[in-house]
């Protein structure tokens, strides 16, 4: 964990909040801390933004909350979210909150999506008791994640927990003391705790056009 690597990290995550303008994790190191608002808000002086704009705008924000996801695995996403039943939006948004990195940020054992990714490709997370270094990998509910018996100690680990920024939601159990994860369900829209309102009906109609 580098501290070149780690300002590579913040920086990064500050043009995404700049380029959207929206504070998307809602932390309070955000250079936007200003509170949500609507999107057509800007569009009130300046021209109102089309509903294309409007859709890839929800696309943008989604992909870049979840640690700036590529273009062509989040279409993936998408394809897979339109094949299961149900939903799509809905079912969009259980896809990204089953990745590995996701648990293991929402579980708060790192303080942000992109520790947890470096976290995960730096060997430091188990799966079910097996090391795993691939973030995007899918959890199955009742999978396990946990950190090795060193990572426990990581300055970002320890900051994550501590942090009083967010709490770890109720479709994942976490313990604390043992550092230790179970990803109990796949939850919907309304139940993960987004600092920012997210829209995946429009990213659903952006790639439906």
């Amino acid at each position: 964990m580098a501290p070149k690597s780690d300002h590579k990290r913040h920086s990064a995550k500050h043009k995404i909040d700049r380029r959207l303008g929206v504070n998307l994790w809602g932390r309070a190191k955000s250079p936007l801390n200003n509170r949500d608002y609507a999107p057509g808000q800007h569009g009130q002086r300046r021209k109102k933004p089309t509903d294309f704009g409007v859709q890839l705008m929800a696309k943008q924000k989604l992909k870049g909350y979840y640690g700036n996801i590529g273009e062509k695995q989040f279409k993936r996403y998408y394809g897979e979210a339109v094949r299961r039943r149900g939903d799509t939006g809905q079912n969009l948004i259980g896809i990204l909150e089953t990745r590995l990195d996701a648990v293991l940020y929402r579980s708060k054992m790192a303080p942000t999506v992109f520790a947890a990714r470096q976290l995960i490709n730096h060997g430091h997370v188990m799966l079910n008791g097996k090391r795993c270094n691939i973030a995007s990998v899918m959890l199955s509910v009742g999978d396990t994640i946990s950190l090795k018996e060193k990572s426990k100690t990581i300055p970002a680990v320890l900051e994550g927990v501590a942090s009083t920024e967010r709490d770890v939601p109720e479709y994942v159990d976490a313990d604390h003391d043992k550092m230790t994860a179970t990803f109990v369900r796949v939850p919907t829209l309304d139940e993960v705790p987004y600092p920012v309102q997210m829209e995946p009906n429009l990213v659903v109609e952006y790639y439906s056009r």
